[in-house]
């Protein structure tokens, strides 16, 4: 087979967070400029690229389901591996029949410098960098995907969470300077996109790494009072932020901003005190129901979410009930719950007091079913009240869909003349699908 591809179709396949959303769209865009045309993944591309997970088993299992589907549309095509496991793991992807090339976390923004050198004859190559030198910093945003659009401001990790392994795979804390994200900003604003969502690895941090180094003069709350001024941007949202950086200031900004909307998504992990304390969290529980309180003082209509993760090393029946009572008590509005699994080269994986598979599921379930009580309150909480609706691009069995200002599910008859609208509605009925009718 030829060496040089001389085809010109590419798709792309995004694993995890927020944060990968925006980097691949960036990497579509390069490849765009290269005379690509990008193709949904499920057609026939001669070029299929994954970005890739780890912060989940389930999200390196299905790596290998994915690159077969790409195979079995065209088994002629390059498939690449880039990201966060193609980082930890490359040699693993490189294994899997059918992978042509793994590019780790400095490489995988230089995706277009590989394609002339790919051929289905050779080795797969790998090229992954040692993870200190992942230490320069890509902007990235995402865009023509959907209504919204992921604009990533900052990179990498400082934190030292035992179960974790971004460091290991994204490298240290780095940002964006404050002219590129307000340029990017800019550049979203005048695609017709009306809600931006700010994403990093802890973009709490932001303004660490902005000259390369540790050296910077912007704080997250500089950035935010800064984006709040972009024309054209109707809503700004925080996608996560550690409660430890989370300050009163900015809560308070947010609550009188043009733009940021009423809706924080803050990681808890674990409601007791000894458990943060062996993930080495940077807070404890105590904090975290201030921040809580706060919010809700000043903007009583705010949706919180939590992140919480079940089954971690030592995690007794106690520590558990604790979490799940600590929850259960405090004025949030959903949760996303992880099922602890264990990570090569993290301390946590050779911590004693392994919690049986089955024991991890059982709590799982408890608090995903507590997230379902959560949700409904927090929705019923809010009938009868006016809020303003960003209508999504999808028709489902009928419906446009799309959220509230402070995140209330929401949907009403198709109409595509509401698609990428911000419409002023009462919120009537809470369907049996538990989203919010408008009647």
């Amino acid at each position: 087979m030829s060496t040089e591809i001389a085809t010109k179709s590419v798709a792309f396949y995004t694993l995890g967070c927020k944060l990968n959303f925006s980097e691949t769209s960036t990497i579509a865009r390069s490849f765009e400029q290269e005379g690509f045309e990008r193709v949904d993944f499920e057609k026939r591309a001669d070029i299929y690229v994954i970005n890739t997970c780890s912060v989940t088993e389930n999200a390196d299992k299905r790596f290998k389901s994915i690159v077969k589907k790409a195979q079995q549309v065209n088994e002629d095509a390059f498939t690449i591996a880039v990201g966060c496991y193609a980082q930890l793991k490359p040699e693993e992807l490189a294994a899997v029949d059918g992978v042509d090339l793994v590019l780790g976390a400095t490489e995988k923004f230089k995706i277009t410098d590989y394609l002339n050198q790919l051929s289905k004859e050779e080795p797969t190559q790998v090229h992954s960098c040692e993870i200190d030198e992942a230490d320069f910093y890509v902007g990235s945003y995402s865009i023509g995907d959907r209504t919204r659009a992921f604009l990533k401001v900052q990179d990498g990790c400082d934190y030292k969470c035992t179960y974790c392994t971004i460091p290991l795979a994204r490298g240290i804390s780095r940002s964006d300077t404050l002219e590129n994200v307000m340029e990017n900003a800019r550049l979203i604003s005048e695609q017709g996109i009306k809600e931006i969502v700010l994403t990093g690895v802890n973009i709490g941090d932001y303004g660490k790494g902005e000259f390369g180094n540790k050296r910077h003069e912007h704080t997250f709350l500089d950035l935010v009072h800064a984006l709040d001024t972009v024309n054209g941007i109707e809503r700004l949202r925080i996608s996560s932020i550690e409660p430890n950086l989370l300050k009163n200031e900015t809560i308070e900004f947010v609550s009188g901003a043009n733009a940021f909307v009423p809706h924080f998504h803050i990681p808890l992990q674990a409601g007791n005190n000894e458990l943060l304390g062996k993930m080495k969290r940077r807070y404890n529980r105590e904090l975290y129901v201030d921040r809580v309180t706060k919010i809700k003082e000043v903007m009583p209509d705010c949706c919180i979410g939590v992140d919480v993760i079940v089954g971690f090393p030592g995690e007794t029946d106690d520590h558990f009930l604790d979490t799940y009572n600590f929850l259960s008590n405090l004025n949030i509005s959903y949760l996303h719950v992880f099922t602890y699994s264990e990570r090569d080269n993290t301390e946590a994986a050779t911590m004693e007091g392994v919690v049986p598979k089955k024991v991890r599921a059982k709590r799982s379930k408890m608090l995903r079913g507590l997230s379902v009580k959560k949700r409904r309150a927090f929705y019923e909480s809010q009938l009868g009240k006016t809020k303003t609706v960003l209508w999504e691009a999808e028709n489902k069995e009928g419906f446009i869909q799309g959220f509230t200002e402070n995140y209330v599910k929401v949907k009403t008859y198709w109409n595509p003349e509401l698609v990428n609208e911000l419409q002023t509605v009462t919120l009537d009925v809470i369907d049996e699908d538990g989203l919010v009718r408008i009647v």
